[in-house]
């Protein structure tokens, strides 16, 4: 399975983005003093670090200055508004890898249950083979099979396919174990054996554009 890793931003990050939205919203006005960094922290539950990193990327983005000897203060709500938006389309493409990585997911169980199936197929039918190797299989000669008004021993089938012929539906006719003179005709019944790929290989051989 595809393993997909969640993205978490640091929670100093989170809280620049939380102040950056009060900005925006309006409950922290442009001018406006924010609170001391220890303020912050309590208000957000972590420590006074993680308050003065967040404070500093919002300094950093020029959404707040530091005046010193007064604070910190709200200098640009445009800022502000452009620090969320481009966040929001970092995490419409995370949006997207995630849908991708999940449809990855889906895409590559659906091929291993495929897999399994087809090597089931492939085992029962060379058990089936096994078990009764001379259980012929049949193909009826149309109008656009390849290789008709010909004979069995100019077509060279065994060569060609592997596959013994056994006999040959003619006009409701059954003749079994046709001769090398034997003639295909449109509307006949070809009946033969051979192993677990003859059946696909006369098939191509008669009809090579399906």
């Amino acid at each position: 399975m595809v393993n997909k890793k969640e993205t978490r931003l640091p929670r100093y990050q989170q809280i620049a983005l939380e102040i950056a939205e009060r900005i925006v919203d309006n409950r922290y006005q442009v001018g406006e003093k924010i609170h001391a960094r220890s303020t912050l922290a309590s208000t957000f539950g972590v420590s006074p670090e993680t308050a003065r990193k967040a404070v500093n990327i919002l300094v950093d983005l020029g959404i707040m200055e530091v005046k010193h000897g007064s604070g910190v203060f709200v200098s640009s709500k445009i800022k502000a508004v452009s620090f969320l938006e481009q966040y929001q389309d970092v995490q419409s493409i995370e949006e997207v890898k995630t849908d991708l990585f999940n449809s990855l997911s889906r895409q590559k169980k659906e091929l291993d249950d495929f897999t399994q199936i087809i090597n089931q197929l492939v085992s029962q039918t060379v058990k089936l083979n096994k078990v009764s190797p001379f259980l012929p299989s049949e193909l009826e000669i149309t109008q656009d099979a390849a290789h008709l008004n010909t004979s069995i021993s100019d077509l060279n089938l065994w060569h060609e396919t592997s596959a013994t012929v056994i006999g040959i539906l003619h006009d409701e006719e059954l003749v079994l174990s046709p001769g090398p003179y034997a003639v295909l005709n449109p509307g006949d019944t070809l009946y033969f054996i051979g192993d677990e790929y003859a059946t696909q290989r006369v098939i191509n051989f008669f009809y090579p554009s399906k």
